[in-house]
């Protein structure tokens, strides 16, 4: 955990999402899956790729106001303070009345996320320090290592990682899969 949350730390485009997002001050709130992921196979890469190549998933947890326009409010907010960032919002109290999930956290929403290396989220603390949460742990990442979650299904992982086509951008990376 240390190690990531050095890389994260030291990349100034996550730091610079990471204290925007910390402004809007919403409950549970986090940026996650492959603005994360990507920073640190990068890393593990030494390579760069576009901070532009994927959503930046600022995810939160409010059950008081689960419509698109509430997302949509602060997805424009963002836009508004940091233009160049694709940002994607997402209250993970209305994602889970539209998966029919159960959970009460973001924590346990995002372990619903497709692959063990993408369930990972940042943000920054009441002292700015980054924190870090991941179901599965950070090993899968760390170690690249692509394996499917639990309740994804085979097929559906193995078509992401043809159409996002991470093995081309990251060769390192080793698929892990579980049978059906």
């Amino acid at each position: 955990m240390n190690s990531i949350i050095h890389i994260l730390s030291a990349n100034s485009t996550v730091h610079a999402a990471l204290k925007i997002v910390k402004q809007l001050d919403l409950n549970d709130c986090w940026i996650g899956a492959g603005f994360i992921r990507n920073r640190i196979w990068d890393y593990l890469h030494t390579i760069e790729t576009p901070i532009t190549d994927s959503d930046v998933d600022v995810i939160f947890y409010n059950k008081e106001d689960t419509s698109v326009e509430y997302e949509e409010s602060i997805e424009n907010e963002l836009f508004s303070l940091f233009p160049a960032i694709p940002w994607s919002v997402k209250n993970q109290a209305r994602m889970q009345l539209k998966y029919n999930l159960e959970y009460s956290t973001s924590f346990e929403a995002i372990s619903y996320w497709p692959e063990t290396a993408t369930c990972i989220a940042a943000r920054l603390d009441s002292e700015n320090s980054l924190e870090i949460i991941a179901p599965y742990g950070c090993d899968d990442l760390v170690n690249l290592i692509l394996r499917p979650t639990p309740t994804i299904n085979h097929s559906v992982f193995i078509s992401r990682i043809h159409e996002k086509k991470w093995l081309s951008k990251w060769p390192k990376l080793k698929i892990v899969t579980v049978e059906e």
